[in-house]
């Protein structure tokens, strides 16, 4: 009897133990065709500390990023698993701003949070309580990306462009001002053009005359109100950059504005604009800020392509975010950045309060 209790005691503790196991390191992702993001954790999880960076097996790291890193952070992640066995990265790209929004609004988790506009840390993120640092880590500009098979690309130039965008058979498009920064930033582009051109029709005859988003002036500084686009043909506005390079491809478009590094990536052609329009240059910043739009996630003036990465307050893995932030900023991240034709900052510039494993590969501007 004795011996069949201790037996009985055994298979306890055995079912025990199998119960706990199955009960740690389960996450739920949403399950619908359009999500862009893993459903929100326990906000009453307990964090992992920072210091600890051994992965658990099988643990999972979500980075959510701008579409226009897909390429890099792909290639990072391959890295990183290969330095890290046992954890899973998983890539969740959108347009940054609806990312944001849905850490500071709707609750979702990320362990690594990265932009195309650094400034929507500072400006959704730190006031939400969803970050307390950021790295500024690459630079970009927008380019004109056609195809050979795109109408009048044998006429395309610098001095001509807009015109050509203006006709009526030409099909081109940007992505959503409210969604995504290469959104917001394609119609400052267009209005800079107007200074840096010296004509006032510009915006009128390519964004204004097929959509609902217009211009006023007031004390030199130019409001693209763009809350509610509206486009007619042969004007489109996608939800995400990226999601143009597929219809510029597939000849649905004859032209799309996109960053140099998306263009690079796909084997697109593109035209490169003046630094005075581009958004790429820190020396033009002061001509830039004459421009700025009015989206629903508020005012945005226009600065140069800074990205910004950050790990999120509520993320469920700090540790290991820091972890691939630091991968990100360097030698390797830097290398993979140079690849894919997006320029990295080096060393990253940080802001707030950066965790002190970062300290010897940042600066303080």
């Amino acid at each position: 009897m004795k011996s069949k209790s201790l037996l009985m005691a055994a298979v306890l503790l055995l079912c025990a133990a199998v119960f706990l196991c199955g009960c740690t390191g389960t996450q739920t992702t949403d399950a619908t065709d359009d999500a862009t993001t893993p459903a929100a954790g326990d906000e009453n999880v307990t964090k992992v500390p920072t210091e600890t960076v051994a992965p658990v097996e099988g643990s999972v790291l979500n980075v959510f990023h701008a579409g226009s890193l897909a390429k890099p952070f792909e290639e990072l992640e391959q890295k990183f698993e290969a330095a890290h066995p046992g954890v899973d990265v998983r890539l969740y790209a959108g347009g940054s701003t609806k990312l944001a929004r849905e850490i500071t609004e709707l609750g979702k988790t990320a362990d690594v949070y990265a932009t195309a506009d650094y400034l929507l840390i500072p400006d959704l993120m730190v006031p939400a309580e969803k970050a307390d640092w950021y790295l500024t880590f690459a630079k970009n500009r927008l380019v004109l990306c056609y195809t050979n098979e795109s109408k009048y690309a044998n006429e395309l130039n610098d001095a001509n462009w807009y015109t050509i965008l203006a006709k009526d058979d030409v099909n081109w498009a940007f992505s959503d001002p409210n969604q995504d920064p290469c959104g917001y930033r394609s119609p400052m582009v267009i209005q800079l053009a107007e200074l840096h051109y010296g004509d006032d029709q510009i915006f009128e005859n390519t964004v204004s005359a097929h959509s609902n988003i217009t211009v006023t002036e007031e004390n030199g500084t130019y409001t693209i109100h763009a809350a509610e686009p509206a486009p007619e043909l042969p004007l489109q506005i996608r939800p995400k950059s990226v999601e143009l390079v597929q219809m510029l491809q597939a000849g649905g478009l004859d032209y799309a504005w996109e960053y140099r590094s998306v263009a690079v990536q796909h084997g697109l052609n593109f035209l490169e604009l003046p630094e005075a329009i581009d958004l790429s240059s820190v020396e033009c910043a002061d001509t830039y800020k004459k421009v700025q739009i009015d989206c629903t996630g508020g005012i945005k003036v226009a600065t140069p392509v800074v990205y910004g990465v950050t790990v999120p307050t509520n993320a469920e893995d700090p540790a290991m975010g820091l972890e691939f932030v630091k991968m990100l900023i360097g030698e390797e991240g830097q290398a993979i950045m140079n690849g894919q034709g997006q320029p990295p900052i080096v060393p990253a510039s940080g802001f707030g309060d950066v965790p002190a494993e970062l300290a010897d590969l940042t600066s303080t501007p």
